[in-house]
């Protein structure tokens, strides 16, 4: 493992073809991505051992587009957390903010980019992990629309919500690296046409000339006054360039990170059952009956996959389901109402990425639920199966990053990226 921030959980060279539109470019992939011959760990030790048969289809794109991955980027373990500490291996470190976590779960993929380890990532988003790290590491980070990338070779743990994305030091080059991934995939029927044959990197203008930005008051009440000054700079910045501002309510977002993690931990309880020693995962021995067998295994599971498993079975058992997980989908329908409406008025909307710095190492460890709710800006994304992109917005406190998250309308990636540039210059 990289002794320099811990960034990668295995550091090995996967060559891609000698030209292509990524040429000489370095790679990291998260380690829930499958690569062909590579261990692809989840950053968990029930898979520590795991060596996949097969390259996910973002991995082909990449090496067929002539980049070069250089390694396995650190993640929190399945995907669950905010910080990047669950992992089995070690936490990563933020490389631009000593002392503080580099966000997650594609705290490695930020932190592979913002050391210069690797000029691109990619990482993997289900409720705000390719934007979260993006905005505490000081990178650009791009959640595409539900269905515009394959997610065929993606270790799942929330299906309906995950995508894969790129992180990048600017926009440009994340939209570059989307064009490359993006597009329709035999092997993943939720995949879409949109983005065959994209060119979001020319989408990088950075003109906003009448673009109409809408700022939900709901996403930015909660957040730190040092965040919202940087937000509310931002904001300034972009009506000077030419776009209105204009304030827009999505009253359903106050139930968003519920209705979110009901979702996900019961799609996760699903998901994660394959990892029983006898398809996946550390064998507990057959002597004596099979539960007992079974139980053994998933002690490998970390103490935070435990407990949303947990949590998402209790969800699903017969008696809860209506009141817990039926709930949470009605919550998410009306999240999606929400943005449509928003939408008919405004081009994009903006909020902070995070309501805060990035935490010191260890605090939101002692208490998973704050670690939970500070994922209120970016999980309404996910539940609305929309596109957005964190970009950097300057720092507080003497050097910690904040992040500017635009949201756009389903398969609107060229309005983001055109707005998210125009921050940029």
């Amino acid at each position: 493992m990289s002794a320099d921030h811990n960034i990668f959980i295995t550091e090995e060279t996967i060559e891609g073809e000698s030209d292509g539109p990524l040429a000489d470019r370095t790679v990291a992939v998260k380690d829930n991505i499958s690569t062909e011959g590579v261990r692809t760990t989840c950053a968990s030790d029930m898979l520590a051992d795991y060596v996949p048969p097969y390259d996910a289809t973002v991995v082909e794109k990449l090496t067929d587009a002539g980049a070069t991955i250089v390694g396995k980027a650190n993640m929190d373990e399945f995907g669950m957390g905010s910080t990047t500490e669950t992992s089995a291996f070690g936490p990563a470190e933020n490389p631009v903010a000593p002392g503080h976590v580099p966000g997650g779960s594609s705290g490695g993929s930020a932190a592979a980019v913002a050391a210069g380890e690797a000029d691109l990532a990619l990482g993997s988003d289900t409720g705000g992990s390719i934007r979260n790290p993006a905005a505490f590491c000081g990178v650009v980070g791009i959640k595409p629309t539900y269905g515009l990338v394959s997610r065929y070779g993606l270790v799942a743990y929330a299906n309906s919500l995950e995508q894969i994305g790129p992180l990048a030091p600017t926009v440009e080059e994340a939209a570059a690296l989307l064009d490359v991934i993006s597009g329709p995939d035999e092997n993943d029927a939720t995949t879409h046409d949109e983005g065959e044959d994209s060119d979001y990197a020319s989408a990088a203008t950075g003109d906003v000339d009448d673009t109409t930005v809408g700022v939900p008051t709901e996403l930015v009440e909660g957040a730190d006054e040092g965040v919202r000054e940087r937000f509310e700079e931002t904001l300034d910045d972009l009506e000077s360039q030419g776009a209105t501002v204009e304030e827009v309510s999505l009253p359903s977002v106050e139930h968003a990170v519920e209705a979110y993690y009901v979702i996900a931990m019961s799609e996760a309880s699903s998901n994660l059952a394959r990892f029983d020693g006898v398809r996946y995962g550390n064998s507990g021995g057959f002597e004596g009956n099979w539960n007992e067998a079974f139980s053994e295994s998933r002690e490998a599971f970390g103490e935070e996959v435990k407990r949303r498993v947990l949590l998402g079975t209790y969800a699903l058992s017969a008696g809860y389901h209506d009141k817990y997980y039926k709930q949470a989908q009605d919550a998410r329908a009306w999240v999606k109402q929400d943005f449509d409406e928003a939408f008919q008025s405004v081009d994009v909307l903006a909020s902070p990425t995070m309501p805060t710095p990035p935490f010191e190492v260890g605090d939101s460890l002692d208490d998973p639920l704050q670690m939970y709710l500070a994922d209120a800006n970016t999980v309404p994304v996910n539940l609305a199966d929309l596109p957005a992109i964190s970009v950097p917005a300057g720092e507080v406190d003497g050097g910690l990053p904040v992040g500017i998250q635009f949201i756009g309308p389903a398969f609107g990636e060229e309005e983001i990226i055109r707005v998210g540039s125009a921050v940029e210059n």
